[in-house]
């Protein structure tokens, strides 16, 4: 059985991938410093799973810390997770997200090559395309300057990864480009869980629907779209876990067609905040107060992908719509308050 190392695998995401792992009979250690996730997904997995994945409480930008986890087992492959993701704290504290997001991924690859630790999936971002020319926005678009300090990281990831593959003759990885990832596992045990005021928009709009916040702000309705908000290509969460069991998969079975690739995961169409907001009253029978505010720095107008390169060489598709969205972000929502009391 194939050993998997996850960091930040009690966050968002990570959790969800390391569902899907575990439901792949992969075994899973997991790094996360619970900066921004809480010890009860670990419990929750398990739930899920009927299995415990090993957990190390580890900050990422302590080298020593990050070594000796990789001393605990002979792993197949790491995919790394853990960062900062906040678009707009960034544009405030740029220092944060160079510090963490650069030195902790260093850090992870020195181990690599220390360790022979041979494959990396590493969790990129549709924000290393700027605001794009043209749209759907494929692979082979260039990287345009960056709109915010967390997508420069992003673009500054990928190639520290490329020049290390280049340089490390046992070394592969895939970068995995997320576009929108949104809407919670089906069991209502995982999603997603804002420190704070989310940054997101649908962990705002679920706030806003369970009372916690007072209205949803909207931020900017004069965009050259359809209705005057920003569009963007929202992904199931379970969808993009699943594209990076298909990114490991292709590099164990050696199909890459270089040492690095990197890839879109979305889903091919593009929703305006309002279609999302739409779709979560259709499908929860609710009604959202909401409101307009200025244009926030940092968001570009409108970005889709075109995911067909990724569907035919991760050999991977998304299979949910906007409605299974926001109708399991609603059920997690619902849940959220038990499992902090708990």
């Amino acid at each position: 059985m194939k050993e998997i190392l996850v960091t930040g695998g009690l966050g968002y995401i990570g959790s969800h991938t390391v569902v899907e792992l575990m439901m792949k009979n992969y075994n899973v250690s997991i790094i996360d410093n619970l900066s921004n996730s809480e010890i009860f997904i670990l419990e929750n997995i398990e739930k899920i799973t009927g299995r415990k994945p090993d957990f190390f409480n580890v900050d990422l930008t302590d080298y020593n810390e990050t070594s000796s986890c990789f001393t605990k087992k002979n792993y197949n492959g790491v995919i790394h997770f853990a960062a900062f993701k906040s678009v707009s704290e960034s544009v405030k504290y740029p220092e944060k997200y160079y510090t963490n997001n650069l030195n902790s991924l260093l850090n992870i690859l020195r181990c690599m090559k220390e360790n022979k630790v041979d494959n990396i999936v590493f969790s990129s971002s549709c924000t290393v395309y700027g605001q794009p020319d043209d749209l759907p926005v494929s692979e082979i678009f260039p990287f345009k300057e960056a709109e915010s300090p967390y997508a420069r990281t992003k673009q500054i990831s990928e190639n520290i990864i490329k020049d290390f593959v280049n340089s490390i003759s046992f070394l592969s990885g895939i970068s995995l480009r997320y576009f929108n990832p949104v809407g919670a596992h089906h069991s209502g045990l995982i999603g997603e869980l804002p420190i704070g005021i989310p940054d997101n928009l649908v962990p705002y709009i679920t706030q806003t629907a369970a009372g916690i916040r007072e209205e949803l702000q909207i931020f900017g309705d004069d965009y050259d779209t359809h209705d005057g908000t920003a569009i963007r290509d929202y992904i199931h969460v379970e969808d993009l876990a699943a594209a990076h069991i298909a990114a490991l998969e292709r590099m164990g079975e050696n199909k890459m067609d270089s040492k690095y690739e990197y890839y879109n995961v979305g889903t091919g169409k593009g929703y305006s905040v309002l279609d999302v907001v739409k779709s979560f009253e259709s499908v929860n029978n609710l009604k959202l107060n909401y409101s307009f505010k200025e244009r926030r720095s940092g968001d570009i107008e409108k970005i889709f992908s075109d995911c067909r390169i990724s569907n035919k060489k991760l050999e991977w598709a998304t299979k949910k719509g906007l409605d299974d969205m926001m109708g399991s972000a609603w059920k997690w929502q619902n849940n959220i308050s038990s499992f902090l009391k708990a």
